[in-house]
């Protein structure tokens, strides 16, 4: 399947590295705002198109699908833009700034026979798999907690005075949005979606969400999350039922799973070696999608993105945190 790609981050190039081992798609064009920028990308994969202009590159019939990384608060109107023009779409975390850019992207992606799909990475390893799996054998669950903490290097520009997309609300910013959807989405990946959520933020001046625990209320249980931009953590995140806990050594990707038993402390571990490039797992799953026109799958890759949408939604709105898209 031949792709292009919107944005030249250190992102879209793990992306198009994935794309090339797995075999399943060939970078066919590349656009940046800047020409020169393009043309550099597509030398360096060997890309044929390089594009500043979006709508050329739309109208390009070689290009069947279009992984999406511009900043946040562009991904609806780029999105719209190639279903229009029946490109499947691939849109990299978080999908939209809001449900509602969500509803039309999803109505305009079933009108003109083409898929959407969000880059959630970590909801497609073998590893979350195995989690799953031994989720629903675990018995009664009482807690979890699920933790994305990493300091960002731009939070330091940040300090210095600068506003960095992720860290201002004009480009849909905030850790919640950022980080934090990879913690939220293994939750409704595993458990579903909440009851009700609870959102504690650090806010920044600019006002958007540097830190933050948000509180997922189930029946019977409870999911902690907590992420930050502003802060760095070393433990474990973990699953604790009645009878035995699950041990994570990350959310994003999940490496390491140990199944401990409660009464014995004894511990077993669990998981399968990932590719050093886990991007690879999603692309393997879209294309397989699109090939096998695998309706069913793919309605529950769209409930999952809805959910996790309407859990940083609600969560923003509880705080007052409003996106330039939304002003």
């Amino acid at each position: 399947m031949k792709f292009g790609t919107v944005g030249t981050s250190w992102i879209t190039e793990s992306f198009i590295e994935a794309a090339e081992k797995s075999g399943k798609m060939t970078l066919n064009a590349v656009y940046s705002r800047s020409h020169e920028n393009a043309r550099k990308m597509a030398d360096t994969y060997h890309a044929p198109y390089a594009y500043d202009d979006l709508e050329e590159m739309a109208a390009n019939e070689e290009i069947e699908a279009v992984y999406i990384a511009s900043p946040n608060s562009h991904h609806y109107e780029h999105a719209k833009l190639f279903l229009k023009h029946k490109k499947h779409v691939i849109c990299e975390k978080p999908i939209f700034s809001n449900t509602t850019e969500l509803e039309v992207a999803y109505q305009i992606a079933e009108e003109n026979g083409v898929f959407l799909f969000e880059a959630m990475r970590n909801i497609h390893s073998p590893n979350a798999k195995i989690l799953k799996q031994q989720v629903e054998e675990a018995g009664t669950l009482r807690s979890a907690m699920f933790h994305y903490l990493q300091y960002s290097s731009r939070y330091d520009l940040f300090l210095k005075g600068e506003r960095p997309n992720i860290f201002s609300p004009e480009f849909s910013g905030g850790v919640l949005v950022d980080l934090g959807v990879y913690p939220i989405s293994l939750a409704v990946y595993l458990f579903g979606e909440p009851d009700n959520v609870s959102y504690h933020p650090v806010m920044l001046e600019s006002g958007v969400d540097g830190s933050g625990t948000l509180v997922m209320d189930y029946d019977g249980f409870v999911c902690t999350i907590l992420c930050s931009k502003i802060s760095h953590s070393f433990i474990s995140s973990e699953i604790h039922g009645e009878d035995v806990s699950l041990v994570l050594d990350h959310v994003a990707p999940v490496n390491k799973i140990s199944l401990v038993d409660r009464k014995t402390k004894e511990s077993e571990r669990l998981g399968e070696s990932l590719h050093d490039n886990d991007m690879i797992y999603e692309i393997v799953e879209f294309t397989r999608i699109i090939e096998t026109n695998d309706s069913e799958v793919y309605r529950k890759l769209v409930d999952l993105s809805r959910g996790v949408l309407r859990i940083t939604e609600n969560a923003r709105k509880q705080n007052n945190i409003v996106f330039g898209t939304e002003k």
